[in-house]
């Protein structure tokens, strides 16, 4: 079947737009980062924010990786009810009903929280309690970055020395989204607090650092013991444009038809807000690259209208024309639609439900 032909029949059989992921590129992806980490002697553990996957979790376990990361409890159950039993919800956790749906998960599957603050920290050993054994966790540290994290390591240490103590909860090291540039601070910051923590006995054994961006840092943070990374199991936009990625390792196209051509230089995708996301990919220009036509800009949005500017291009499409568009962020489109189109090459295999989008809470 050509390309052509696959499009018809995506058309056909789904309807577009149709989120239609390549897994010859999928299976490429999860070999290359899988290696990138063995490479450095770094453990492997995806977030699965970018794909809300069980099957294609279990295919990077299989390819590989210790575990994966997941930023909600939502996402959390999802996998561990289809059989993953090696979890980080790398994210803070508050409030009486997470915390007890947490201490349900700890029961059964094997779970690491992250934690920035005090008020998270009162709240985490009643998961312990529920569960009958302590709860993992890690002081999440901000170097740089500017997001969650504490910004000193004094902080860190004093967080850490409770968790230590807390017969309910378990010190399980450092947590950290460090900025691409500041792999030096980065190290630093975890000397710091190593130092501190030695004083009162107690040892730093994992530190976990993440980002597909710093996927090119790995093994300068020395102390680094596993790598969380989500946005490269499909690519998109945003990590072409920093050198991640090239055209061949985007696994996911959104599939969409030309519906209006009422001017020269102007039309219409059946791509709106609701499946391309508002999201600049932090100043790309247009909400996507369309395959077939570089040259057009997918200029704006009304939410179920695509509108295209076509004035550079010198080949233009024509209405009932099927597109592929390699989206600016491919993670929050992904978390738009219930279920994955599967092709390998140009040959249709089925479709696959995105199991945790939705979950956010």
């Amino acid at each position: 079947m050509g390309l052509s032909q696959l499009k018809a029949q995506i058309a056909r059989d789904y309807g577009t737009p149709a989120m239609v992921i390549d897994l010859n590129v999928v299976e490429n992806n999860i070999a290359r980062v899988q290696a990138m980490c063995d490479a450095v002697g770094v453990a492997n553990r995806p977030h699965i924010k970018t794909h809300k996957s069980p099957i294609i979790a279990k295919m990077q376990i299989e390819a590989g990786a210790k575990g994966i990361t997941c930023q909600k409890i939502g996402e959390a159950e999802v996998m561990a009810d289809a059989g993953i039993d090696d979890i980080f919800i790398s994210y803070n956790l508050l409030g009486e009903q997470k915390i007890g749906r947490l201490g349900q998960l700890l029961k059964r599957v094997k779970m690491r929280v992250a934690c920035d603050n005090q008020t998270v920290l009162d709240g985490l050993p009643e998961a312990g309690i529920i569960a009958g054994r302590p709860l993992e966790v890690m002081v999440e540290c901000d170097t740089g970055r500017k997001r969650a994290g504490v910004e000193t390591p004094q902080e860190a240490i004093d967080l850490a020395k409770q968790i230590a103590a807390n017969k309910h909860l378990s010190f399980a090291g450092l947590m950290m989204y460090p900025p691409e540039s500041k792999m030096t601070e980065t190290e630093d910051f975890i000397a710091t607090v190593r130092a501190g923590l030695r004083e009162a006995g107690i040892e730093i054994n994992e530190v976990s650092s993440g980002g597909t961006p710093n996927l090119v840092n790995l093994g300068k943070i020395k102390a680094a013991t596993e790598h969380r990374a989500g946005t490269c199991i499909f690519n998109d936009r945003m990590m072409m444009r920093n050198g991640h990625a090239s055209l061949a390792d985007c696994a996911l196209n959104v599939y969409a038809t030309v519906v209006s051509r009422a001017g020269a230089e102007r039309g219409i995708l059946d791509s709106g807000s609701k499946t391309l996301t508002a999201d600049t990919g932090g100043g790309l220009d247009g909400f996507g690259l369309i395959l077939e036509h570089p040259q057009a800009r997918i200029a704006q949005f009304a939410e179920e209208h695509g509108f295209l500017d076509l004035s550079a291009c010198n080949d233009r499409p024509v209405v009932g024309d099927v597109v592929r568009i390699i989206p600016n962020h491919v993670c929050v489109v992904v978390n738009m639609v219930d279920r994955l189109v599967v092709v390998r090459g140009h040959e249709l295999i089925g479709d696959w439900p995105v199991a945790a989008r939705g979950r956010i809470v």
